[in-house]
């Protein structure tokens, strides 16, 4: 199994060695591993002035799956467009065909008090976030800033969806539901937007074959507002690109911690590029603060999602149950009676109940 290991920058080197860590000891107790790393987002920029540079993108592509860290930092913001970490993310994307974003929201049992709403909203919580990842309002054209008729400057951007890309990721929300409770909600602006009323038609007529689920449809804002309300009531959710991104984050901080979220970002053969939902978070950088449970848990949804290592994969999540179990939190998921550790020594409590 060959992994392209892309750290990134920020806390991406510090939260990837603790994800190393657990990959070495999956691999000393049998898995056939092939770890490559290369440089990635600003550090790509830094070492070749690209933040996808051509031999990364090359191992990438070459790999089986893609563990990133995170991208960014101030001081590539005054970096033209083209040139920022952000695009190397959107750019390896594209590249791959990675256009199914799988985002699960759970709230361990142990981080019912870590949450910011009551427990008995978010108690149970497990919901499941399909985000389409190569369509949308990122990737439409035409874009860009011109001068109007007033001879005012507006800058404009071009959503677009095909049908084609609306039944891919429909069918990859009905599978998903299919295995879990069999209730899907399609999220749009159909009562605004023409790109949305064309996503409903084409999600409904994609229902005709998967009878077993049953399909709702609701209005991004009222999700927005549900999801804080009463966030139980979701088992899957499919949306686009920007919405996706918007309340996959929102239902990040009903677990307790964008920093124990993990995603994998699919293509049609399930080649995946997984990551942390969090980003490079400048401001803790070197200070061993960094959680990196999302990072070992976003490798459970590689070995599960691209190599079918069921087993695998569950021994790594109950591995990170047990140490939240014994009161372990690093900062981000910090409360009262808990044991608080930084980066390395979360990772090397993995590490001993793995």
């Amino acid at each position: 199994m060959k992994i392209a290991v892309l750290a990134g920058d920020g806390i991406g080197p510090e939260i990837i060695a603790e994800a190393m860590k657990v990959l070495q000891a999956l691999a000393s107790d049998g898995l056939k591993l092939e770890l490559e790393q290369a440089p990635f987002g600003g550090a790509g920029y830094d070492a070749h002035g690209d933040p996808l540079p051509e031999a990364t993108l090359r191992l990438a592509k070459a790999a089986d799956a893609v563990l990133c860290g995170a991208v960014g930092g101030p001081q590539y913001d005054v970096l033209p467009r083209a040139q920022r970490p952000e695009q190397g993310i959107l750019r390896i994307r594209k590249e791959l065909g990675l256009f199914a974003n799988l985002r699960p929201a759970v709230l361990f049992p142990e981080l019912v008090g870590a949450s910011t709403l009551k427990p008995e909203i978010v108690s149970g919580l497990d919901v499941m976030i399909i985000r389409e990842l190569t369509g949308d309002i990122y990737f439409g054209e035409p874009r860009g800033r011109r001068v109007n008729a007033r001879q005012e400057r507006e800058g404009f951007d071009t959503m677009l969806y095909s049908e084609p890309e609306i039944r891919r990721i429909a069918r990859v929300g009905f599978t998903t539901a299919m295995k879990r409770g069999r209730k899907l909600c399609s999220v749009d602006k159909e009562n605004v937007l023409e790109t949305s009323r064309f996503w409903r038609e084409v999600v409904t007529d994609v229902a005709k074959d998967y009878p077993q689920v049953t399909l709702t449809h609701m209005y991004v804002d009222n999700a927005a507002m549900q999801l804080v309300r009463a966030p139980k009531q979701f088992d899957v959710i499919v949306t686009g690109n920007m919405f996706g991104d918007i309340l996959s984050d929102e239902a990040s901080m009903l677990t307790g911690s964008i920093g124990m979220l993990p995603s994998a970002s699919l293509d049609e053969r399930s080649k995946g590029l997984y990551e942390p939902v969090h980003g490079s978070a400048p401001d803790i950088v070197g200070k061993n603060l960094a959680n990196p449970l999302a990072t070992i848990l976003s490798l459970a949804m590689m070995l599960r999602y691209t190599f079918n290592q069921d087993e695998a994969a569950k021994r790594i999540e109950d591995a990170v149950k047990r140490v939240l179990a014994q009161g372990l939190r690093t900062a981000d998921i910090q409360e009262g009676g808990a044991r608080k550790v930084g980066t390395a020594e979360m990772g090397d409590a993995v590490l001993a109940e793995l």
